[in-house]
């Protein structure tokens, strides 16, 4: 390859994913000030990004995923499980599954007091409610935003068995939210997708589309950095390779990673910042030694929890053949309206695993079919389920480089289910799970449980179960640890410890996971970091949330076996 050098740039952002695309945004509103945007994927205006009830094509096209897949994991019987991660404009928010979950308050009360000063509770709601437009709220409420790029809607819940679910979980002695990102995430009620107008709302279209006109950002697609060039400690630029040329970018300011969980504690390790093992195992310059690069690493895991529907008119496993997906997207693309223009997972909630604990660990998604995430049909019967799974896991993993070429994936390790917490936490959830299914609300349309099967109700049972089938819920985070300690990696405005103009924005400087999915989260982060950067700061907002550990259903808990 040849080796060009291009201009010179005020900030440059590496990846225009979930962060990358609201930093492009919020950074350029300077006229003054130029920033690079570089992206290793393409366009995003393929009809199946833009789809929202398509989401699995994009997710199974090398076109837009990475297609990382994690190490066998030995608590799980040494199965490799999938890492979907965006490779295209919006990067994960233009190929996940649209769920706005911004997680709970306390999540983020757990974040200052572990040392991220800054990103309680109080310092975080300004800043989603300055990302959102959200249709459905009240102007008055304190809680949600109305005037951002993000559009955030509510489904229609056409579909009957959505209120048969909300019935059941309320029969089961659960509390309804009117608002899961407000004042009460524990409960259940409506879940929030990003769609606008029909068509998938990511960070590519919310922030991206309204300013490429804008003379001073320029966005270059099919850039794959390499590494991030230094004069001693401080952040140069960027070396990557574009169509075949080997390019080197500056920056006046700073270099910005926006890469994600996976892609950027990789590019810091290749760039001689991390542990002082990885340096010499692959041949690497050391630039400083950071041990926790590359550790912390965290995610959701979640089953399936599968039932049988007896009115075969009812659940959408009828549309999942062909003609019937023909029959979708032929509606969706003339007036973007029909089945296409949801993700269908519109209900859903959070609840306890057991009195005590602090707030919600167990989450479900209802879905009126029985189908996996990827898109595929794993029965012909017509059937309905929740996703559900622990959301606040004890267990750690990490990232290693798996050579000291750049084109290589790193080596993922989660370390699922290596802590008795997540064992116990699982049970609770198939029992929770299996406890709604069973409430009258669901009489009328209840047929044979197909997975895990009634008679997977033991301990040991739901354990192989959970061994066996248990998928990523695809939410790595954790890998370059916000925080003050000797393991951590950027401190409270993301600025990476020791090292002059660079800074990780992303999913990747969560120090803790939060519980939902973490689309929403990592945009708030870009959001308050781009103002950190230009030395703003919204005024924290208290606000009182609902939180009651020892209350955790209205009537007796479900009984949990312990052989």
């Amino acid at each position: 390859m040849d080796s060009i050098r291009l201009d010179t740039y005020d900030y440059i952002i590496v990846g225009a994913g979930s962060a990358g695309c609201v930093l492009a945004n919020r950074l350029s509103e300077d006229e003054h000030i130029s920033v690079l945007l570089l992206e290793a994927g393409g366009s995003d205006r393929h009809p199946f990004i833009r789809m929202p009830a398509a989401f699995s094509l994009p997710m199974n096209d090398a076109r837009f995923n990475w297609f990382y897949a994690s190490e066998p994991e030995p608590a799980l019987a040494n199965r490799q499980l999938a890492c979907p991660r965006g490779k295209v404009l919006g990067g994960s928010s233009s190929i996940n599954g649209m769920v706005y979950v911004r997680g709970h308050p306390c999540d983020f009360d757990r974040w200052r007091e572990g040392g991220a000063e800054g990103w309680g509770y109080a310092d975080v709601l300004p800043y989603f409610r300055k990302a959102e437009r959200a249709l459905f709220a009240d102007d008055a409420d304190p809680y949600r935003g109305k005037d951002g790029p993000l559009t955030v809607v509510r489904g229609r819940r056409d579909n009957p068995l959505y209120e048969v679910f909300l019935r059941a979980t309320d029969e089961a002695g659960y509390s309804h939210s009117e608002d899961l990102n407000g004042y009460q995430q524990e409960g259940f009620g409506d879940l929030e997708m990003n769609v606008a107008n029909g068509v998938r709302c990511s960070t590519a279209r919310a922030y991206l589309a309204p300013i490429l006109q804008r003379d001073n950002l320029t966005v270059m697609l099919h850039a794959n950095v390499d590494r991030v060039s230094f004069a001693g400690k401080r952040a140069l630029g960027v070396c990557c390779r574009v169509r075949g040329s080997r390019i080197e970018f500056t920056a006046r300011r700073e270099v910005l990673l926006a890469a994600g969980a996976i892609g950027s504690p990789q590019l810091l390790l290749l760039s001689g910042i991390g542990p002082e093992a990885e340096f010499a195992a692959h041949r690497i310059s050391p630039v400083h030694v950071l041990p926790g690069v590359g550790q912390n690493l965290m995610d959701h895991l979640e089953i399936y929890f599968q039932q049988a529907c007896s009115s075969k008119s009812v659940s959408l496993n009828k549309w999942l053949h062909p003609s019937g997906k023909g029959i979708i997207g032929v509606q969706w693309l003339l007036t973007r309206t029909g089945l296409g223009n949801t993700n269908h997972f519109e209900v859903g909630g959070f609840i306890r695993s057991k009195a005590g604990v602090a707030w919600p660990d167990i989450q479900f998604h209802f879905l009126p079919a029985a189908v996996a995430y990827d898109g595929t049909n794993r029965t012909r019967i017509g059937g309905y389920q929740v996703h559900v799974g622990p959301m606040l896991s004890p267990s750690r993993g990490e990232i290693r480089l798996r050579s000291g070429d750049p084109a290589q994936p790193p080596v993922i390790r989660f370390n699922y289910m290596s802590d008795d917490q997540d064992w116990q936490v699982f049970r609770s959830a198939v029992r929770h799970a299996r406890e709604i299914f069973s409430q009258p609300a669901f009489d009328n349309y209840r047929g044979e449980e197909l997975s895990p099967g009634s008679g997977i109700d033991s301990d040991s049972a739901i354990d192989a179960f959970v061994r066996d089938v248990a998928q990523s819920a695809y939410h790595p985070c954790g890998t370059c640890r916000m925080g003050r300690g000797a393991d951590d990696v950027v401190d409270h405005t993301c600025r990476v410890h020791g090292i002059e103009n660079l800074r990780v924005v992303d999913a990747s400087v969560f120090p803790h996971i939060t519980n939902g999915n973490l689309n929403a989260p990592t945009i708030m982060l870009a959001e308050k970091t781009a103002d950190a950067i230009k030395g703003r700061r919204l005024a924290p907002q208290p606000e009182p949330f609902y939180t009651d550990p020892e209350s955790f259903k209205r009537q007796r808990p479900v009984t949990l076996e312990t052989r």
